[in-house]
């Protein structure tokens, strides 16, 4: 009799452990086995700057983002990542080739993320502009780009993209790279994953469904980031891209006096350097062709 119930409760086990499916996890923290490797990481997102020919849905089509597929989207981390909020700042101590110690530390500490303040790699310097809104002197800014013979970045809130798609189509049109700078200009690190994700994504859709452009590069608003927020951008196929340079450009109604600005623009020129700049400053707009004309004179040249 003990003999029949110990079989029967053996019996009983193996019935049970063959019902039970594996456990599976959609947790940040999951298992690095399921996790995608640096190599496919890499090869996931663009590579930063490539002067852009105006591109066509159809030349799109074999992007493996461009299926926009919200949940396809998985931390690229096999670890949880920190929300802690950073905002970034060059700062004002430089190395001896006048590069800025904040972005080259910004860099050791964040490029496992894509992202980037400074190009160690490449020795020539990128113009990026942040877009907004329109304050009537991007066409000039382009026209002295086009004349000097410079392609630049502009980082478009979708806000922006909407009110002046003429202006953004002339940008893809010259060979300028139209950068993401969010859909609402959020701070990143307030936002979960999935607010990060649809800032980031929305504003890819956005232009790329209106201009047949995917836009690769993403300026997180303020300068403001996490851990979390960069590992979402990356995985969305943006690099982040902040500066090694900046001023106080931006207040309409305290623009810095276009001599001084000149010297300090001139003066900042750095191998690698990625400048931020303000389309909507008077001064920017002034004095945009002898900066070019100064640093070139310096020995850079620009991307």
């Amino acid at each position: 009799m003990a003999k029949n119930m110990q079989l029967a409760a053996l019996m009983s086990a193996a019935i049970i452990l063959a019902s039970c499916s594996p456990l599976t996890s959609n947790s940040v923290g999951r298992d690095n086995t399921n996790a995608p490797s640096q190599t496919e990481m890499q090869d996931s997102t663009s590579t930063q700057r490539q002067a852009p020919t105006p591109p066509l849905p159809d030349a799109l089509t074999d992007d493996p983002r461009e299926t926009m597929d919200d949940d396809a989207i998985e931390p690229a981390q096999g670890q949880p990542l920190s929300t802690e909020k950073h905002g970034y700042g060059q700062g004002v101590q430089l190395d001896g080739h006048n590069r800025p110690l904040g972005a080259l530390e910004f860099n050791a500490q964040y490029g496992k993320y894509n992202a980037t303040a400074i190009n160690e790699e490449d020795k020539k310097i990128t113009l990026t502009f942040d877009q907004g809104y329109e304050n009537g002197y991007t066409s000039k800014i382009l026209d002295t780009l086009k004349e000097k013979n410079v392609h630049a970045v502009f980082f478009v809130l979708q806000d922006y993209a909407e009110k002046n798609p003429e202006l953004v189509q002339r940008m893809i049109d010259e060979g300028h790279t139209v950068g993401n700078h969010s859909v609402t200009h959020r701070s990143m690190p307030e936002l979960s994953a999935d607010e990060c994700k649809q800032e980031v994504r929305g504003l890819q859709r956005y232009i790329k469904e209106n201009f047949g452009y995917l836009p690769t590069l993403f300026r997180p608003p303020m300068g403001e980031f996490s851990e979390q927020s960069l590992s979402v951008t990356e995985d969305c196929g943006c690099k982040t891209m902040l500066w090694s340079f900046a001023y106080a450009d931006w207040n309409v109604d305290d623009q810095p006096d276009p001599a001084e600005a000149k010297q300090k623009l001139i003066g900042a020129a750095h191998e690698g350097a990625i400048y931020l700049l303000h389309s909507v400053s008077s001064t920017n707009a002034e004095v945009l062709g002898d900066v070019i004309d100064g640093i070139r004179a310096e020995g850079f040249e620009f991307n």
